[in-house]
């Protein structure tokens, strides 16, 4: 199951989302992908990481098998210049951020690594 819903007035960049998750996490694996704005962000950023202020991504492995990912679409939109990326390709590359954390990468090398080889297939 794979679940998409969008929180806030901005239209979500169109992805290959599911096929992205399904290289990343296999297809049995269960994921919902949440479009939420700063207030949300900021408010989950918060009760979760005690940080009190909105973030680009929230990633949740609600079990071994299903998690749950928040982005901030306006935080995407802002930042992705500093990445040298388009607002769509710098979603992407959370997306996989995000997917790669719900499959146990902690933040380094190794994870770059794959994220530059996960953004090559899918052309972000």
């Amino acid at each position: 199951m794979f679940d998409i819903t969008n929180k806030t007035r901005s239209k979500p960049p169109r992805l290959p989302f599911c096929e992205i998750k399904n290289f990343i996490l296999g297809e049995e694996y269960e994921i919902s992908l949440v479009f939420i704005g700063d207030v949300r962000s900021q408010k989950l950023n918060n009760q979760y990481r005690e940080k009190n202020k909105p973030t680009n991504i929230l990633t949740f492995p609600l079990d071994e098998n299903s998690g749950e990912i928040f982005i901030n679409l306006n935080c995407a939109k802002s930042e992705a210049p500093r990445f040298e990326l388009s607002t769509k390709n710098f979603v992407g590359l959370l997306f996989i951020h995000g997917l790669l954390h719900l499959k146990g990468f902690a933040h380094g090398s190794t994870m770059e690594d794959e994220e530059r080889k996960i953004q090559k297939k899918f052309n972000i």
